[in-house]
This record gives C-alpha cells, sequence and structure tokens, in this order.
C-alpha cells in the first residue's frame, strides 16, 4: 500500500481525432448553410433560409455541437476521441433538422437556435481523479460525493482513482455504491488506498467489494493498489460476482503466483472478457501458469497485456499455448520479460492464428535471431492489418534480417516499427530500408537507435522514410555514424528537421577498430558495403 504508487494508467492510443481542425469546423459550417438554403425533400417542406439566417443558424449549430462535444471528450481525455466525434456529427444532424423543420423566419428577423432549445446531456461519468494525489477522509466524502445520492441520477461509470480512502470515508461511500450498484457498468479504483496501513487498506477494500457484490459490471480497474494475495482476496466478493466483466485491469499491483491463483480462482467467468493488462506485476512462471488458464477461459480476448512481469520460458511457453484459443486479438503486449528462444518459438505458433492483430510490442524477451525469424514468419502470413510491431532489445542480428524485412513487406498498413538496441548493424538496416521504401505510406515513426549503425545503413534509411507522406520520426540516435555520415542525414532532413530525432548519444569513434578490421579486407568502406548489398533481394533467405 505505498503511497509512491504512479497514477491510474489507462490505454494508450496512438491517433487522437479530437479536436477537429479549424478548417474541418468552417467547412462544416459551409456545408450546413448549403443544406439550409439548397433545394432538397426539408426546404421544399419546410422552406428556404437566407443566406445570412442560414450561416447564423450553421455557425451556432456547430459551436453549440463542438462544445457538448468537448465536454464529452474533457471526461475521457485518454481515449482516441471517436465517440466525441461521434457525438459532434450526432449534435450537428439533430440540431439542422430542427432549424429545417422551424424553417425561415416569417417575421423578417433572424431566428437562431437558442442554447435553451438544447436538452443537455445527462450526466453519466463521476470522476474524482482530477487534481493531486491526496488522502480522503470521511467529511469530504460526504460532500465531494453528494451529486451520487441525488435521486434519478444517471450515472454508470465512476472513477475514484487518484483518491486514497481511509475506513471513515470508506464508510460514506458504501450506503452510495449500494445505491448504485444496479445502474453502473465502469468502476475504476485504481490507485484509491495508497500511503494506508495495510490493515485499514484491506478494510477499505472488503468494504468496497461488499458494497459492489452482485453489479453487472463490463470494465474494472483495480491497477496501482499493490494488492498482492491479500488484496485480491479482499475484494473476493466483488470478483466471484462478475460474470459479464469485458475490461479487467490489474497493472502495477504486486501480482504474485500466489495472487494470480487467487484471480484464476475468483473470477467465475471470462467468456466476455475483451481487455486483461497485467502491466509491471512480479507473477513469474508460477504465476503465469495461472493466467494461461484465466487466457484460455477469455475466447474473446483482444487487448491482452503482460509486460514487466517476470514470466521465463516455462511461463512464455504455457502464455503462448493460452493465446492461441483467442484468435480475436488485436493488441499483444508482453514486453520486458524473459521469454528467450523457445517461448518465441512457442508464441510464434500463437500468432500465426492471430488474423485480426494491429499492435504487437515484443520488446526485450531475449528471443535472438531464431525467436525473431520464428516470430516474423508468422506474421509474415497472418495480421495484414498490422498497424505497430517493435522487436527491441532482443539481440537481433543482420541473419534475421532477410525475414523481417519480407514481413514488413506484407504489412501495407505498418505505422510504427521498433527495432531499436538490437545488432542489425548497416547490413541490416539496409535491407530492413528496402522493405520500408515498397508501399507503406501509413508508415510514421522508425526507431533504429543502438543497433551499430555506420554512415550507410544511417543514409539509406534517412532517404527512404523523408520520402514517406506523413511521417514524423526517424531515432538512429546512439549508433556509430561517423561526423560525415551526420551531416549527410542532417541534409536530407533539412526541410523536415523535426522529423529526426537527436543525435546527441551517437558515437562517431564507436566503430573504429571493426573499421580497420574490415579494410583490411577491403570492405570497411560505406560504397562498398553499399555495393555488396546492391542486388540483395529482401525476400531472399539464409
Amino acid at each position: 500500500m505505498d503511497a509512491t504508487i504512479p497514477n491510474s494508467q489507462r490505454r494508450p492510443f496512438s491517433v487522437k481525432l479530437w479536436p477537429p481542425s479549424q478548417n474541418t469546423r468552417k467547412m462544416l459550417v459551409e456545408r450546413m448553410t448549403n443544406n439550409l438554403t439548397s433545394k432538397s425533400i426539408f426546404t421544399q417542406r419546410y422552406g428556404v433560409l437566407t443566406r445570412e439566417e442560414a450561416e447564423e443558424n450553421a455557425k451556432k449549430i456547430e459551436d453549440m455541437s463542438f462544445s457538448s462535444a468537448d465536454q464529452h471528450y474533457e471526461k475521457e481525455p485518454d481515449g482516441d476521441g471517436s465517440s466525441a466525434v461521434q457525438l459532434y456529427a450526432r449534435e450537428c444532424s439533430k440540431l439542422l433538422l430542427e432549424v429545417l423543420k422551424r424553417g425561415p423566419s416569417t417575421n423578417g428577423e433572424s431566428e437562431t437556435l437558442t442554447s435553451e432549445e438544447v436538452a443537455a446531456p445527462p450526466e453519466t461519468f463521476f470522476d474524482i481523479s482530477k487534481g493531486q494525489r491526496a488522502f480522503i477522509e470521511a467529511d469530504e466524502a460526504e460532500k465531494i460525493l453528494s451529486p451520487l445520492k441525488e435521486p434519478g441520477n444517471s450515472y454508470t461509470k465512476i472513477c475514484f482513482s487518484n483518491r486514497s480512502f481511509g475506513s471513515g470515508a470508506a464508510k460514506v461511500v458504501e450506503p452510495i455504491l449500494v445505491s448504485l450498484k444496479d445502474q453502473l457498468k465502469e468502476v475504476d479504483l485504481s490507485d484509491f488506498i495508497a500511503g494506508r496501513p495495510e490493515e485499514e487498506a484491506l478494510e477499505v477494500m472488503n468494504i468496497f467489494s461488499a458494497a459492489l457484490e452482485g453489479s453487472i459490471l463490463k470494465s474494472l480497474n483495480l491497477s496501482n493498489n499493490a494488492l498482492g494475495e491479500k488484496g485480491v482476496r479482499a475484494f473476493g466478493a466483488l470478483l466471484k460476482s462478475q460474470s459479464c466483466l469485458e475490461e479487467l485491469y490489474l497493472m502495477n499491483d504486486g501480482i504474485s503466483e500466489e495472487a494470480a491463483r487467487a484471480v484464476c480462482e475468483l473470477i467465475p467467468s471470462t467468456e466476455k472478457l475483451r481487455v486483461l493488462q497485467f502491466h509491471n506485476n512480479m507473477t513469474g512462471d508460477e504465476g503465469a501458469l495461472a493466467i494461461s488458464e484465466v487466457v484460455k477461459r477469455s475466447p474473446l480476448l483482444e487487448d491482452f497485456q503482460c509486460s514487466s512481469t517476470r514470466i521465463g520460458s516455462e511461463g512464455g511457453i504455457a502464455l503462448s499455448e493460452a493465446l492461441e484459443t483467442c484468435t480475436g486479438l488485436k493488441r499483444l503486449d508482453l514486453r520486458d520479460n524473459m521469454f528467450g528462444v523457445e517461448a518465441g518459438v512457442a508464441l510464434s505458433k500463437a500468432l500465426s492464428k492471430h488474423a485480426d492483430l494491429t499492435e504487437v510490442y515484443l520488446s526485450y524477451l531475449n528471443l535472438e535471431d531464431e525467436g525473431a525469424i520464428a516470430i516474423a514468419n508468422a506474421l509474415k502470413e497472418s495480421a495484414p492489418l498490422l498497424e505497430v510491431l517493435e522487436l527491441a532489445g532482443n539481440d537481433i542480428t543482420a541473419e534475421a534480417a532477410p525475414i523481417i524485412s519480407t514481413c514488413i513487406l506484407a504489412k501495407p498498413h505498418l505505422s510504427k516499427l521498433n527495432l531499436s538496441e538490437n545488432e542489425l548493424k548497416d547490413e541490416g538496416t539496409i535491407l530492413i530500408s528496402k522493405a520500408l521504401e515498397e508501399g507503406l505510406n501509413q508508415l510514421t515513426e522508425v526507431d533504429m537507435s543502438t543497433n551499430y549503425i555506420r554512415r550507410a545503413g544511417a543514409r539509406h534509411l534517412a532517404q527512404v522514410v523523408i520520402k514517406k507522406p506523413g511521417f514524423k520520426l526517424l531515432n538512429i540516435n546512439s549508433n556509430i555514424i561517423s561526423d560525415e555520415g551526420i551531416d549527410e542525414v542532417e541534409a536530407i532532413f533539412k526541410k523536415s528537421p523535426d522529423m529526426l530525432g537527436p543525435l546527441d548519444e551517437n558515437d562517431p569513434e564507436g566503430g573504429d577498430d571493426d573499421e580497420e578490421e574490415e579494410s583490411a579486407d577491403g570492405e570497411g568502406n560505406d560504397d562498398g558495403l553499399e555495393s555488396k548489398l546492391k542486388n540483395l533481394e529482401v525476400g531472399q533467405e539464409e
């Protein structure tokens, strides 16, 4: 129950759809103005507005719709904005129809829509997580939770994250949660007992668990609470009563082998589970065996994160085999574990069955060339919509580059590629570059830092990515590029310097010994390397 636990971790999103640009907003106003002044089934029936009246109404409609959607987005800032965009479009359509049905003004004066004519949507999300982390006691709880006691409220989602509840505050909350549990769908209790003594923290968890027992939740977030086995079992009443969960978050919770077994034991049904996240726990191999049982019982799983959980080869193999049953998986994050080659090969068998994958995070798994090649071969034949691929820190050399390249060639939707902290050198980098050159117009980010890349590899990679229409960032820091090579790369990005990451940790002297040794064989210069690779096909295999 550590007070230094970080804030609640929410799902990452790579693209923000909200807010719309000023250009988009102006175009929408113009379109609505045209609708109000052009011949249509509605204007034929209700009348055409003058250009001036139509434009005034269109601006008012857009402004009110934008305001409603923006307020909606502010309450869920970690989303991608898609729900705000949908609300924006719905409000515009609804208000436009109202103006069309009202028709042109009859008294010679322009009549515009007023905010009073639009009913405010009912509040459904109650959130006390904003501001600094702090303790909350009974008196404050009575005050800030009072909206939840209002009869007929429409709250379906509550977030108590970032405030540490003591036993007094928990007793204030208890009857409120009992009265709401039949309408609640999403409950976020992440980081809600920080700094409390263990005995008090367990009492608080038991109170919340008993109050919410029997609710039919779609989403439950218990992250950042240092639960351990005692904490998991303190939530036993709530967990046992859940049979419709679609999202479960247990990140940074001290989920040990025993705690993982408790999770597996206490959740009766995960048949509807779509999101399961266990980031930053101490699960280990034995705990992974328990988690793999949960995964096996989750056929609809779309988003699985089990990163930084100290899982080795045995646990990695068990999880990989369990993932074979989740054929609808879209996002997989297993970063920062100790899988090794054998677990990597086992994982490749599961990946071959995942046609819907869009994001794959497999960095720092000790895959080596053999594991990386097996995974690249599997992904090459599956996951046609793959957008993100991370294989950083896996001791991958140029030997695996041809297979990784053919995998990349088969992914036209790829937007982010991270192969940093490997040993691809110029040979592997140029092969990867050749693959990136073919199509891949969605590409926005490439990270090839710390790969012993010299001048030729850096130049070739820079020349390829600079041509991508929406490209945003190339990271080739911490390599061994000569000063001349740095100058060449910076010249390539002269018109778009923000697209090139920092080069402050590059070491132009770092490859001197290797260069001298290679020069003795006549292969130590950049031009010689490019000549050697000139006719090497991306698709060729060793």
